[in-house]
């Protein structure tokens, strides 16, 4: 039982966190009060609330509040999802977040976005999203793959490869933008 009140007080911290940079982030954001309104705190909290009872061991409970989340926002994130404090989801309609992703602190992400899988196995088949990491709406990272710190993936681009800290990448498949010919730019933008 003290396992779960310490959780539950790193849970507050994740969500009074996760405010912050929301605050700090998106410039729609008036007030504190504005931010009960917003899709994406609201269904990161019923995120944090769900990961509080999965890592208790009470999945019942956290399958519950999952369930509601995704009827009531149609945002997906599983509750064995390891997500950091301070993490922006903005907008978020039709985001989908694995079982074994992790996203670290500073990532925002927009809607549509998917951390999935790129075929059904056991074990690790999500990807790490580390530090301050801009996800571009409709991108989908797939597979094992890491993302580094400070790194940005451009809106609706697929990315299926390891991605360096630092760097954009845009497309499908992603590439860097720095390696991608003049005729090709063209087409994406």
């Amino acid at each position: 039982m003290r396992k779960f009140f310490k959780d539950l007080k790193n849970t507050f911290i994740a969500i009074k966190k996760d405010k912050e940079e929301l605050l700090k982030k998106d410039p729609s954001i008036e007030n504190s009060y504005q931010v009960l309104f917003h899709v994406g705190f609201i269904s990161l909290t019923f995120y944090r609330i769900s990961h509080l009872f999965y890592i208790n061991n009470l999945k019942f409970i956290s399958f519950l509040i999952h369930f509601l989340s995704r009827i009531l926002f149609s945002i997906d994130i599983h509750p064995a999802a390891k997500i950091e404090p301070g993490v922006v989801i903005d907008h978020g309609i039709g985001t989908v977040i694995g079982s074994t992703a992790s996203v670290g602190e500073g990532t925002i992400i927009y809607h549509g976005v998917t951390l999935g899988a790129r075929n059904i196995q056991k074990g690790k088949r999500h990807p790490d999203i580390e530090k301050n990491v801009l996800i571009g709406a409709g991108a989908k990272i797939l597979g094992p793959v890491k993302i580094g710190n400070n790194a940005k993936i451009g809106a609706n681009s697929v990315v299926l490869e390891d991605i360096p800290e630092n760097s954009v990448f845009v497309g499908i498949p992603a590439k860097n933008i720095n390696e991608i010919k003049k005729e090709e730019i063209e087409w994406i933008i």
